[in-house]
């Protein structure tokens, strides 16, 4: 078939940078090169032992792979606890829904909000599906900059009006995803406030509050007055609990908004597996501190990468949230993507080119904090015989 067959909106995704690297990844490892994937967020560690038996325990019940249709009681107590404990926030069960992954919910709440030609607001650099929310629901995506010298924080003064008359919704992430930084307090307290003047919905996607490394845990957006009136927030499983194959977060926030996105999702699917909502409940409602000790572990490698590249000559900052690492790329390449595939083709290393993130991430790679320190420690050695950069000089 040709293309007159599909829609616009498929005809117009092109294959993206990541099929290139995966391709060439296959292509070293049939030559028997050694390879080392930074490239995917997927983390290495295991899941809690009382969260896999809670849900093998649930998988030898054959009542639990009937439709569940709507989420367990106790799944939504579960998530009051958690706010509770973690963040000093309560929420009514109203305002709580589960979705299967942040990725899926962030795909279709755009529909929730918006009609064609209405404006989202989404960050660049940043998450791809941010603005995928948008194109989904033929709503126009318009990007707001952030940059290294202002912390990577929006200037919501400089958006322009006549685009904050047409927006719906902005997207709001921190610790964000890829550019690896936290926000401020103050922050949070002038975007709630921005919000309500502009009669703008918030959306923050909360996935890394619990892998930050500065002498504060991470935060959640409702644990500042005033968020639930403007928006709600995409709280995953996957990342803290390493649960990322289970497919398991929750929309929290604002009742309306949950109660429209509910009214939405019970078009086009059935609930979350019984199975993966014991082991919600049980990851939810458990000791916290292996993620404590994961914390520390991505923050030990945090220091090894970026401490162990800045040795050889690769100027990198730490990042102070994520399991992520962002970074300039080396002078003397013309693009990230380049860098990415010159980097592969030499050492084996594989890293995201910043450009898949946004015009603003040109220049820029990122990498995953997903292997041990003696890995990281071979891939710096790996770099620094490459001759892929020189060592800066003293």
């Amino acid at each position: 078939m040709d293309s007159k067959h599909f829609s616009t909106l498929i005809n117009d995704f092109k294959p993206g940078i990541f099929g290139a690297l995966n391709e060439k990844k296959e292509q070293l490892l049939k030559e028997g090169r050694k390879v080392y994937n930074l490239s995917v967020g997927t983390p290495d560690f295991e899941p809690a032992p009382h969260v896999m038996k809670a849900m093998q325990e649930a998988c030898k019940d054959p009542n639990n792979y009937k439709y569940s249709l709507a989420d367990l009681p106790e799944l939504l107590e579960a998530v009051q606890y958690r706010y509770e404990k973690r963040f000093g926030v309560h929420v009514e069960t109203d305002e709580i829904m589960s979705v299967y992954g942040s990725q899926e919910a962030m795909a279709h709440i755009g529909m929730v909000f918006c009609d064609p030609d209405n404006v989202i607001l989404v960050p660049n650099p940043g998450y791809p599906m941010f603005e995928m929310s948008g194109v989904l629901a033929k709503a126009n995506v318009e990007y707001y900059t952030i940059e290294e010298e202002n912390g990577y924080l929006p200037d919501l003064d400089s958006i322009p009006e006549d685009v904050l008359k047409k927006t719906k919704y902005m997207i709001v992430s921190y610790p964000l995803n890829p550019v690896c930084v936290c926000a401020p307090d103050a922050f949070y307290e002038k975007l709630i406030a921005f919000a309500k003047e502009n009669d703008i919905v918030i959306l923050h996607d909360n996935a890394y509050s619990d892998i930050t490394y500065g002498d504060e845990p991470g935060k959640s957006f409702l644990s500042f007055e005033g968020a639930k009136d403007v928006g709600a927030e995409f709280y995953s499983l996957s990342k803290s609990y390493n649960l990322t194959g289970a497919r398991i977060s929750f929309v929290v926030g604002n009742k309306e908004i949950i109660s429209k996105f509910r009214l939405l999702r019970s078009q086009i699917d059935y609930g979350i597996f019984y199975p993966v909502q014991y082991a919600a409940i049980a990851a939810l409602t458990g000791p916290d501190d292996f993620i404590e000790e994961q914390r520390r572990q991505y923050a030990s490698r945090n220091r090894a990468l970026c401490g162990g590249l800045r040795k050889i000559g690769w100027d990198v900052r730490d990042s102070q949230g994520t399991m992520f690492v962002w970074a300039k790329i080396p002078n003397g390449y013309e693009s990230s993507a380049d860098f990415c595939m010159k980097l592969m083709e030499q050492t084996g290393v594989i890293v995201t080119p910043g450009s898949a993130f946004g015009s603003n991430g040109e220049g820029y790679v990122r990498m995953a904090l997903v292997v041990d320190e003696n890995v990281i420690r071979e891939i710096v050695n790996v770099l620094d015989t490459s001759g892929i950069f020189k060592k800066e000089q003293n």
